[in-house]
């Protein structure tokens, strides 16, 4: 952890609403005048697109299991080495996987590619990173050890399968069965190297739709917010301290489960993470100006 370059990790396995978190975090930003060196997890995945699915299928012929989620995937110490180096020098090395066509147009490569490494720019004021592996533990690598702030976006399994099902769908062009064998491949790694991360978190978000999800293989679509509440845990009181009653009165439909969790309604979500992580950000903001003197 770094008082002078804080680094603020948002972790969730693909199509779990981690986009939800960084919209609200641009807005927290802008609010607080501060400039972030924003992450995705996706670039530093080990292969692109079409080296990827050759990959996994040689790993599936001898056997193997090779995931996004787990260490045979991933740049691990390449991810390691860009915190430890924004924590201590606010600098390091990044680059962006290509997603779509609109994107490769952006960026002048193709899609399922990766753009060249370059150095963050200069004189941000913290990272943001989001992804798979932002709370990572492992006998090698340790990257919850440099982080600030620590959020998890978590859907109950059955409604991130469907969502999971739908985007591959839409997105890839994957059938029901394919998306679905990759899940159960999947199944392992997210086991050892995803659910364990939100056990560190400071603060969780794990949306729950309230109609029957029971077969998310066959659901015709995906709960909509006004079908789904969020439950908000709170890790980590010493770092987040909210004024419940506050947040009560604000957040119309809420109500709190435990003393340390707080559920709202879905359409409610990114107004609540606002309300919990400003005053959070600010502190960091706080700290970091001190620093500096």
């Amino acid at each position: 952890m770094s008082k002078l370059h804080p680094i603020v990790a948002v972790t969730g396995s693909s199509g779990a609403g981690t986009t939800s978190v960084t919209t609200a975090f641009q807005h927290i930003f802008k609010r607080e005048g501060l400039r972030p060196a924003w992450i995705e997890g996706d670039s530093f995945h080990r292969h692109d697109r079409d080296t990827m699915t050759r990959e996994v299928e040689s790993a599936a012929q001898a056997g193997r299991t090779l995931t996004h989620f787990g260490p045979e995937g991933n740049l691990f110490e390449a991810l390691t080495t860009l915190f430890q180096d924004y924590g201590t020098q606010g600098t390091g090395q990044c680059r962006h996987y290509v997603h779509t066509a609109a994107d490769a147009l952006h960026h002048g490569a193709a899609p399922g590619s990766f753009t060249p490494w370059v150095s963050l720019p200069p004189a941000t004021d913290l990272l943001f990173y989001e992804g798979l592996h932002g709370g990572l533990v492992t006998p090698t690598y340790n990257l919850a050890q440099h982080v600030d702030l620590l959020i998890g976006v978590v859907p109950i399994i059955n409604l991130e399968w469907i969502q999971k099902i739908h985007r591959d769908h839409a997105v890839r062009g994957y059938s029901a069965e394919t998306a679905t064998q990759m899940i159960l491949r999947r199944m392992p790694d997210y086991v050892h190297y995803i659910c364990p991360q939100f056990s560190r978190t400071d603060i969780n978000f794990q949306r729950i739709p309230t109609i029957d999800t029971s077969n998310p293989f066959t659901a015709l679509d995906i709960p909509s917010n006004d079908e789904s509440l969020v439950v908000i845990h709170i890790a980590n009181p010493q770092k987040i301290n909210p004024d419940f009653r506050a947040l009560l009165e604000m957040l119309q439909g809420s109500f709190m489960s435990r003393p340390d969790t707080l559920v709202v309604p879905a359409g409610k979500n990114g107004f609540a993470m606002e309300l919990l992580l400003t005053p959070v950000i600010a502190r960091l903001k706080e700290q970091r100006n001190r620093a500096r003197g």
